[in-house]
């Protein structure tokens, strides 16, 4: 079968011959007939299987008659993530070349004017993430009751990321009558309520079991220490171990922290690296994207921000420097490689206190995953850092040090003091001066109540003669004498403090010792 066998139009099909396809994948030839005739589809495929073209070619075929209306576009495309939306974007410029198609993208990190301009113009074809669409609804700027085809792309990803709340959202402002193409690579049953409630008798295409793994992609575990530093130099050893099969690769990390501290030690030994998280400026994030997709880069570090369906086709490796703690996403990240029937490989890197997540994984993708060099059982403990990590949060203080399992633990080793010469007899005199100077000390004390009772007397003195002299002002109603106020503050003009003077303390006249 060929893509001149599906029903696409001849500019679509001329497109598809320039970018260099000519046979459909299975996902392409199961779902781009029942789109073009107008049916719900419900599309399950693993990740890399040509699924974005699956949507986009039958709509380009479909937006050729009409045009769109200011603020009302025609079709509307929901992504969880940016970098997808963009890359959905990018299919459309690639095989919609020729067409005359108002493309509009909605996502955060970019400012809202230049979006209203485009929504003011028409949108043909509108690819948003549910956040922003929602942002530009409420502000006036959108109408969704123009939408005739709408696309829910990569549904378990917008579930793990809270989505689905504003999906419902969505659909309640969208016609009944609506084309509805859903995909997605994993089916829990909040994912399959949803599509019994915005899907009218879909057609099921389903071109492999959901959540499974590609079989031209070799899956192997690596075993490894649980230090940070164990599982930098396992990493390390990895790729030059594969360098000459290692075209390019993607390294996953579970949280972004750790891909900074995993980007910052791979720049430190040498290796050509660049990293991706979520909290990256958008421009950033696609300019990393951008240079790895170009060869500028050999290695991306990411988040799962880059695990589900980012196209970038001729990825060799993967390598999980975590395990990922949802097993779905384990099929998302090795997604990347191996696409478009290429072969790839990918490593993961697991620890003792992985092994519910492993087991948990090869209950989902039904296979025994082969360990590298050995299991678990066989990995032996460190005795510290091998690289010198930089210092921040959670980082060793030297490299090296034989009490980091103690530091770990909370422990903190006792501080050795070394004595200097003549510190022994230094002690032994404070020894026998002791008595002496306790003696000096309560003799000060004595002195210094003595003489704060006479400051007191005298001040109660000056008082009671500064009131009887005088005069009292009676005020109406007064029975009683007045007395005024003591002014706090004369004291000063007499003020009696006494220092030390000659009755220093005798322990204060010690020299110290060096």
């Amino acid at each position: 079968m060929t893509f001149a066998d599906l029903g696409l139009s001849p500019k679509v099909l001329s497109a598809v011959t320039d970018a260099g396809y000519t046979e459909p994948t299975p996902i392409q030839a199961g779902a781009i007939p029942h789109a073009l005739l107008g049916k719900d589809i419900l599309g399950i495929a693993q990740t890399g299987t040509g699924k974005t073209a699956s949507f986009v070619l039958p709509m380009l075929t479909r937006l050729e008659k009409g045009r769109a209306r200011a603020r009302m576009p025609r079709t509307l495309i929901l992504e969880p993530t940016r970098e997808l939306a963009a890359q959905v974007e990018e299919n459309f410029i690639r095989y919609g070349k020729n067409h005359k198609l108002n493309i509009a993208l909605l996502i955060g990190g970019v400012s809202f004017d230049e979006q209203d301009k485009k929504l003011e113009r028409g949108a043909d074809v509108l690819i948003a993430t549910p956040g922003r669409l929602l942002d530009h609804r409420e502000r006036g700027k959108l109408l969704l009751n123009g939408v005739e085809i709408l696309v829910i792309d990569e549904a378990d990803r917008m579930l793990d990321m809270g989505f689905i709340p504003d999906i419902e959202r969505i659909c309640e402002m969208i016609p009944f009558t609506r084309q509805t193409l859903f995909f997605s690579a994993t089916m829990p049953p909040e994912i399959t309520k949803l599509t019994e409630k915005f899907l009218h008798a879909p057609v099921r295409v389903e071109v492999s079991k959901a959540a499974s793994a590609a079989t031209n992609i070799i899956q192997r575990l690596v075993k490894s220490g649980s230090k940070p530093w164990d599982k930098r130099e396992t990493l390390r050893n990895l790729i030059k171990a594969e360098d000459a099969e290692l075209k390019n690769a993607i390294i996953f990390c579970n949280r972004k922290v750790e891909v900074s501290e995993l980007f910052r030690s791979l720049l430190k030994y040498d290796f050509d690296a660049g990293a991706l998280h979520g909290d990256m400026d958008q421009r950033a994030r696609m300019q990393m994207l951008a240079n790895f997709r170009d060869g500028k880069l050999r290695y991306l570090v990411a988040s799962d921000v880059a695990a589900r369906g980012l196209d970038i086709p001729d990825v060799s490796h993967v390598f999980n420097y975590d395990v990922p703690i949802h097993a779905e996403d384990y099929v998302h990240r090795i997604g990347r490689t191996g696409r478009a029937g290429r072969s790839g490989k990918s490593f993961t890197i697991a620890t003792k206190s992985d092994t519910k997540y492993i087991d948990a994984i090869e209950r989902l993708i039904g296979t025994k995953i082969e360990w590298h060099d050995g299991d678990l059982s066989t990995v032996v403990a460190s005795e510290g850092e091998d690289e010198a990590p930089r210092r921040g949060r959670g980082a060793p203080r030297r490299a090296g040090r034989k009490d980091d399992d103690r530091k770990d633990r909370g422990e903190r080793k006792p501080r050795e003091r070394h004595a200097k010469p003549g510190a022994e007899a230094v002690s032994e005199t404070a020894l026998e001066e002791l008595p002496a100077v306790a003696d000096a000390v309560v003799n000060d004390i004595d002195q210094r109540r003595t003489r704060k009772e006479a400051i007191r007397s005298e001040n109660t003195e000056r008082q009671a003669s500064s009131e009887r002299s005088a005069p009292r002002t009676p005020e109406r109603g007064d029975t009683k004498p007045q007395r005024d106020r003591p002014a706090r503050h004369r004291q000063e003009d007499n003020d009696a403090t006494v220092g030390f003077g000659d009755d220093m303390p005798a322990f204060m006249r010690i020299v110290a010792k060096v």
